[in-house]
This record gives C-alpha cells, sequence and structure tokens, in this order.
C-alpha cells in the first residue's frame, strides 16, 4: 500500500523562501482599532448628551403637566391652563429639538474629522509601504545583478 509523503517539510521551506512582511497589517489593524475606539467615544458622548435632553425634556413637561393639573375656580382657567400647557410645550419642543441637532451636528463634525485624519494616515502608510518596497526590489534586482555579473 502507497503511503502518503509528508510535505509539512517541504511547506515550511516554501514558505521561507516567500517572507511576507506582516508590519504593514499589524499597523493597519492598530489603525483600525484606534479609529473604532475614537468613533465609539464619539457615538457614546452623543448617547450620553442625548439622553441628557431627554431627561431634561421629561422633567420640563412633568413640571408643566403639574401647573395643568391644579384645580381652578373658573372653567375658563382650565382652558387658559391647556392654552398655556399647549405653548410652553411647544417653546419646551423647540429648545429640545435645536439642542439634539447641536448634538447631531457635533456627532457629524467629530466624525468627518477622524475620517479625514484616518485618510491622511492611510495615505501616510501606503505611501511607506510603497516606498520600502521600491527598495527591497531595487536591492534585490542589484543583487541578482551583482550574481549575473559574477558568473
Amino acid at each position: 500500500m502507497a503511503k502518503t509523503p509528508d510535505m509539512t517539510k517541504t511547506m515550511q521551506d516554501m514558505m521561507a523562501n516567500f517572507p511576507i512582511d506582516t508590519s504593514s497589517m499589524q499597523e493597519a489593524m492598530k489603525s483600525q482599532g484606534v479609529l473604532g475606539e475614537k468613533l465609539t467615544r464619539v457615538a457614546l458622548s452623543a448617547a450620553e448628551r442625548s439622553t441628557e435632553i431627554s431627561a431634561n425634556w421629561a422633567k420640563d413637561s412633568i413640571a408643566r403637566m403639574g401647573e395643568l393639573a391644579s384645580a381652578k375656580q373658573e372653567p375658563s382657567e382650565y382652558a387658559k391652563a391647556m392654552s398655556d400647557f399647549a405653548s410652553a410645550y411647544a417653546e419646551l419642543a423647540a429648545e429640545h429639538m435645536a439642542a439634539y441637532a447641536e448634538v447631531a451636528k457635533k456627532v457629524q463634525m467629530d466624525t468627518v474629522d477622524l475620517m479625514l485624519t484616518a485618510g491622511k494616515d492611510i495615505a501616510a502608510d501606503a505611501q511607506k509601504v510603497a516606498e520600502k518596497a521600491g527598495r527591497d526590489t531595487q536591492a534585490a534586482v542589484k543583487k541578482a545583478a551583482s550574481a549575473a555579473d559574477a558568473k
């Protein structure tokens, strides 16, 4: 019966002859991790601020409801209280929606800033890798030329 040859040594020798520089990949992973961390901070900050706005809006609304629920002497006072509540609530809504808009604007600006910075970093890293590959190729060509001239 035929034995299957062990290709482990052959594969190890073959892979040793094709060295791969993993440093650029490691740097890319680190950069990606840092970018992810910064984007997460932006998102968490926005979530925290949005929660504060929502809580304040609820507190303000509840306080206004208390004024609306108080007993009145005249029926017309109920209509006035309801009108005052609607006006105040409309003001509160406008104020809080503007606060939400500010949060969204800040998130947008921070995200654009992070992406631009990341793009610049990626371009710089790509340039370094290309320059290193060019130098390595030139060295290999010179070495091969020297070996050919020596023969």
